[in-house]
């Protein structure tokens, strides 16, 4: 009951630049290569079957060619509900260090 008026924790995954900008890295699975994807909401970002907001990436890593894909589901607000990746792997924002 009280958690209905608590604000959701954002993803450890997600920065937010501004209000339309989104950053997120991954590292892939078979080279442990680091590629940082950055994507806005009015161009990346498309309405899913239900009304939410969904992400829907591939991924190609520039050295070695690394293919995967990453899919970042949103709500009505623009938080994320979940995410997926597909060959690669999410990089947390601790772990970023200083940009």
């Amino acid at each position: 009951m009280f958690k209905l008026f608590r604000r959701p924790e954002p993803s450890p995954f997600l920065r937010q630049d501004d209000s339309q900008t989104f950053r997120v890295r991954i590292r892939t699975r078979l080279h442990g290569e680091v590629v940082e994807l950055r994507f806005t909401k009015s161009a990346h970002i498309g309405v899913d079957d239900d009304g939410s907001y969904i992400l829907r990436k591939p991924v190609v890593s520039p050295q070695h060619f690394d293919r995967g894909e990453v899919v970042i589901r949103f709500d009505r607000q623009y938080r994320v509900t979940g995410t997926e990746a597909r060959g690669v792997d999410f990089i947390p924002v601790s772990e970023w260090g200083p940009d």
